[in-house]
């Protein structure tokens, strides 16, 4: 009986430690909703080219690297993104009698998100693609893909970026595998 009770003890004790402790699973489910949210606006504001509603998105002192350059604070993240958008064309004009205009959109998915112990960080793993309609034939075709590791942090009770590593699996930042999404080097034999 001495044996139980001090399982139990044990048991106890080791459930209550902070240094144990994990979020709710309600916990857990409003912070993944409240991320994948950002994602998404995130996407938005970077396909109507918001570099104020895109820079809103990180921390104050959030780090981005994307194919477009690194950028360290959300003033700079800011001037990054306006810059990127200007060097790609994105201010180009659109006659006064348009009734349609070529665009590109993004999207993410399959968000892995974990949150870390107090609910305060957490880190993901999300594919994303990117479709367009500037085609000379006027359709719509994939345009690029990659991944994005994602690190959290809430701030003031929202959630935002703290740092934001996005692979373009299109261009130049594309590799032969990658550990952070499990995948080993295929160079090398199987045992």
């Amino acid at each position: 009986m001495k044996t139980i009770a001090a399982a139990t003890a044990l048991l106890l004790a080791a459930v209550a430690s902070p240094a144990t402790a994990q979020v709710s699973p309600q916990e857990y489910a409003v912070a993944r909703a409240e991320i994948v949210n950002l994602s998404n606006r995130l996407m938005i504001a970077f396909d109507a080219q918001d570099a104020d509603s895109y820079a809103n998105g990180f921390s104050k002192d959030a780090k981005l690297d994307f194919i477009g350059g690194i950028a360290n604070g959300r003033p700079a993240i800011r001037k990054m993104m306006a810059d990127w958008w200007g060097k790609i064309g994105g201010a180009a004009t659109v006659p006064a009698d348009a009734t349609s205009r070529p665009r590109n959109h993004h999207f993410v998915v399959n968000h892995d998100i974990t949150i870390d112990k107090g609910g305060r960080t957490g880190t993901g793993r999300v594919y994303w693609f990117a479709l367009t309609n500037r085609t000379p034939q006027k359709d719509v075709q994939p345009l690029y893909f990659g991944h994005v590791i994602e690190h959290y942090v809430k701030e003031d009770g929202k959630w935002l970026f703290s740092k934001r590593e996005v692979f373009n699996e299109s261009l130049t930042n594309r590799a032969v595998f990658y550990p952070e999404l499990g995948e080993t080097d295929p160079r090398k034999p199987k045992p």
